[in-house]
């Protein structure tokens, strides 16, 4: 026969400071492990380039929607410069964004859905957080109703809106703000691809809810395109 001795406190008061004790430890345990995790997960951008070799007039001539891709991955470079474009920093005493935004709110995001994850671009420090790992490609595109180019592309920017934020300052004109400045943000990193010898294409042709649960998109965000880009197959 076993005999198993339980060594506890010698009074309840001590037995209930000493679980609260083990608490205290796990919890901090579990936060700096956590902490851990997340700073590993930081791609800082390379820093974006503010000229080119193709002119804007010739951008706006050359963008064409297009739907098919070749399997070829996009540089940190390029992705920095397509961010940019739509949502980065222009002016650093005052945190304007390259596209224009309704009293300065700002209530776009972006993701970006690569093979590898999809990670949430901050515009104040110009870099790329690890949002959720995995391709989710395929879910996307069973969720933008079968089309094809989601999957294909390398990389797809999805573009968000928090209407929260325009609402607490323009009420019933927020929307229309937002669809004007996702409107800015998009034409933006569109003709920016085209500077760089890619090629895109707006949708926003998908089931909201689906896409907002698979890319685990916050509530008070509303997902509004769907941008994939690459470069061209045919």
């Amino acid at each position: 026969m076993r005999i198993i001795f339980f060594l506890a406190p010698a009074s309840t008061k001590s037995y209930n400071f000493y679980i609260v004790k083990r608490l205290l430890i796990a919890i901090a345990l579990f936060s700096l492990t956590v902490n851990f995790s997340f700073a590993q997960q930081v791609i800082n951008l390379p820093k974006p380039k503010s000229s080119g070799k193709v002119s804007i007039e010739e951008t706006i001539k050359m963008r064409r929607s297009v739907r098919s891709y070749y399997d070829k991955g996009l540089t940190d470079q390029q992705i920095s410069q397509l961010l940019w474009a739509a949502q980065g920093i222009t002016d650093d005493s005052f945190n304007f964004r390259a596209a224009p935004s309704a009293g300065a709110i700002f209530p776009l995001t972006i993701y970006v859905v690569r093979k590898d994850g999809v990670f949430k671009y901050n515009p104040l420090g110009h870099k790329l957080t690890e949002h959720l790992s995995g391709d989710l490609r395929p879910s996307m595109l069973r969720a933008s109703l079968g089309q094809t180019c989601i999957k294909e592309a390398p990389v797809s920017f999805v573009i968000t809106a928090n209407g929260y934020k325009m609402r607490e300052k323009y009420g019933g004109r927020s929307y229309r703000y937002i669809c004007m400045e996702v409107g800015h943000a998009a034409e933006n990193l569109q003709l920016q691809a085209i500077s760089l010898g890619l090629s895109s294409v707006p949708i926003g042709s998908f089931w909201d809810d689906v896409i907002a649960k698979t890319l685990n998109i916050p509530p008070d965000e509303e997902p509004l395109y769907i941008i994939p880009v690459g470069y061209q197959s045919s």
